[in-house]
């Protein structure tokens, strides 16, 4: 199986590059011929970076510890399950990985683009098979998961197999870590297909927008998962980690943080250039950021040269991806310098109280907190090179630069959509602001009595009333137009507006997601701990909680040994149950961690950690949290993604739009036949 992968991914190399000069020539000659031998490389790439996938998969599910991916990542123990996540577990198996998923796309993209945009296409390929060609080489050359294990001995160099493997990092070892790489990774790479999109517009000079519409699902879906994946791995830290928080400012978290925030300023940026022509130069520039801050994110994971509980250890692979963002950076910016005089805006801003300048102070604003975010993740960095010296940027500068930010573009979140195109009214200000701002200012005197006097905190849930007000309003004032015309049911004539125009609606529902998010994360304000040592019959108090250890006790299963408290539960007197935290040591790799316990309800977790034993008394260390709120973090994570889905259904105006230049094309060619 080490041969058999070996051999797919010289294969896979060999497709790539032949790709990207099949790409080149097909499209500089345009031959139909030759560009249709590179979309079937591209093809023939996806299958043998599978074939290699798959034979790293068979040598982990059969325990092949010959294999030194298999013996480092892997154990006879370790539950199915994980054994399969263990593909993208350890530096070189998530590289084959990421590169099969670009191979995914990639195929996918010529086989739904098979007769659409063939003027484009030839350089999509090459584009896409460019960058599978850095991540094949990256794979075969300097991270290979297909080395076999050796021994020195006086009688030369021999084949080595150890009886067991050292087993998953224990930190990987929790369901959600099963799907939050392949999320988190479907975000990065998918982003290549919309930079592959544009950097083929620039090159044809097709810079209409033609290369907008095509991307637009292109780029939503990819956002979608890498959002996902943000919040799957802060449910992760949250569970895990044992710190009793979600989000830490960690650099690996940041390098996952700002391709979103950058895609989220495109994907609302591309609205103005689609409804009047403007923005061209921005948007491109857009795409362009946001793929080279997603290979910029890989980098920062795998090259070792920042500290996290995220990434991977240190490698000699930075140096390649360093060149590899240079070349990103060079090309595309030459390529849109030489293209300016094709991107002129076709109409001017002509007020500043319009859909199009709110959507432009959302890009500015977005763009700021992507340099603020940036900029404390590569500080250290800069102070180590500039002055030998590393001076970490801790979260209370993310804090302090990002919260003012993040209420801004909240703030935005109900105002810009509601805005009209060009110029917007005072009537119509007035008209649509008049009962989110009573309602809200209301929601916020009442917050106020309820002991809410922290300002950030109140300003966000002031605020999240007024977004969602707005919001709300919305689907009320077009239902009730829908009523009068077509007699519907409210209900009805809800479902049928929002399915009328599931982009904007569904967008209103991501909004909505926003809002819960920003709800979840005004509880940090509120957060209490207490820690203390506890042995059978001790209390530790927190806020309105009261715990008791029922028991302490040992335990041992085949992947691990854990030290367990059970404690009981009550709150102003009324029992609610028990909390099991454990303190494990996984055998394979001798790597102590903690299994968290968390009570959820709607209003608040109650957290607890069991962080070891202290060495004279022997009694535990136990940790609880309570964190208010926490539950509307990860439910409006889910409206998120819901909401995303609803935006990538067709709209009826679409089909009925597709429809009628399907019949368009049928006559035409009934008349070419006559």
């Amino acid at each position: 199986m080490n041969q058999a992968g070996s051999v797919a991914l010289i294969a896979a190399l060999a497709f790539a590059i032949y790709g990207v000069i099949a790409g080149v020539v097909g499209g500089k000659l345009r031959s139909v011929r030759v560009v249709r031998s590179a979309e079937r490389a591209t093809l023939a790439f996806f299958v043998m970076i599978a074939v290699a996938v798959t034979a790293l998969e068979v040598l982990i599910l059969t325990d092949n510890f010959h294999n030194a991916y298999v013996a480092a990542h892997s154990n006879k123990d370790l539950a199915m399950y994980y054994k399969v996540a263990a593909l993208w577990a350890g530096q070189e198996g998530s590289l084959l990985f990421w590169t099969f998923l670009l191979s995914i796309y990639s195929g996918l993209a010529v086989l739904l683009n098979h007769r659409k945009n063939r003027q484009l296409m030839p350089y999509v390929v090459a584009i896409t098979m460019a960058t599978g060609t850095f991540f094949t080489s990256l794979v075969f050359f300097v991270a290979n998961p297909f080395m076999e294990l050796t021994l020195v001995t006086a009688g030369g160099v021999q084949a080595f197999t150890p009886p067991d493997g050292n087993g998953m990092t224990p930190s990987l070892q929790y369901h959600s870590m099963v799907i939050h790489p392949p999320m988190l990774y479907l975000g990065y790479v998918g982003f290549v297909v919309p930079f592959a999109f544009a950097m083929a517009a620039l090159i044809t000079r097709q810079l209409g927008d033609n290369w907008i519409r095509v991307t637009r699902r292109w780029t939503m879906v990819p956002w979608m998962l890498l959002g996902a994946g943000i919040l799957l791995g802060a449910h992760w830290a949250y569970s895990v980690l044992g710190w009793g928080g979600y989000w830490g400012w960690d650099p690996v978290e940041n390098a996952s943080l700002l391709p979103w925030l950058a895609g989220t300023a495109f994907l609302h940026s591309v609205m103005i250039q689609e409804k009047r022509g403007m923005l061209k130069v921005w948007n491109i520039v857009l795409i362009i950021v946001t793929f080279f801050l997603c290979i910029f994110g890989t980098f920062l994971t795998r090259s070792g040269i920042v500290s996290s509980v995220h990434a991977f250890a240190q490698s000699n692979i930075g140096p390649f991806f360093a060149v590899f963002l240079a070349i990103i950076a060079i090309f595309s910016l030459t390529l849109l310098f030489l293209r300016l005089d094709y991107l002129k805006s076709e109409n001017k801003l002509d007020s500043v109280v319009s859909r199009e300048s709110g959507f432009l102070f959302n890009n500015w604003i977005l763009l700021a907190a992507v340099f603020a975010v940036l900029w404390g993740t590569i500080f250290p960095i800069i102070s180590k090179a500039v002055q030998n010296t590393v001076v970490s940027v801790g979260p209370p500068f993310f804090n302090k630069t990002t919260i003012p930010i993040g209420l801004l573009l909240l703030f935005l979140t109900g105002v810009g959509p509601v805005l009209a195109w060009r110029k917007t009214s005072f009537l119509s200000l007035r008209k649509n602001f008049t009962v989110p701002l009573a309602l809200s200012l209301v929601a916020g005197v009442i917050l106020f009595v309820m002991g809410v006097h922290d300002l950030y905190a109140w300003m966000a849930l002031f605020l999240c009333a007024f977004v969602t007000v707005c919001i709300l309003q919305e689907f009320y004032k077009g239902a009730r137009t829908r009523q009068q015309v077509y007699t519907e049911n409210f209900f009805t004539a809800i479902y049928n507006l929002t399915m009328r125009n599931t982009r904007r609606y569904g967008g209103y529902i991501i909004h909505l997601g926003i809002v819960l998010l920003f709800v979840g994360w005004s509880g940090l304000a509120f957060k209490s701990e207490a820690k203390g040592l506890m042995s059978e019959g001790d209390l530790l108090r927190v806020n309105d909680y009261l715990l008791r250890c029922q028991t302490l006790s040992q335990g041992d299963t085949p992947n691990y040994i854990y030290q367990r408290a059970v404690l009981t539960v009550t709150k102003n007197g009324r029992a609610l149950g028990t909390l099991d935290p454990e303190r494990r040591l996984y055998k394979a790799s001798q790597e102590p961690i903690s299994h968290v316990a968390i009570r959820s309800s709607i209003s608040e977790d109650l957290y607890a950690v069991v962080g070891g034993a202290e060495p004279d008394s022997g009694k535990a260390i136990v940790e609880v949290f309570v964190n208010p709120l926490v539950a509307w973090v990860w439910i409006g994570g889910v409206v998120m993604f819901l909401g995303t889905l609803l935006a990538l259904v067709p709209s009826r105006v679409e089909r009925e739009m597709a429809e009628i230049k399907r019949q368009r094309e049928e006559a035409v060619e009934e008349d070419h036949v006559r």
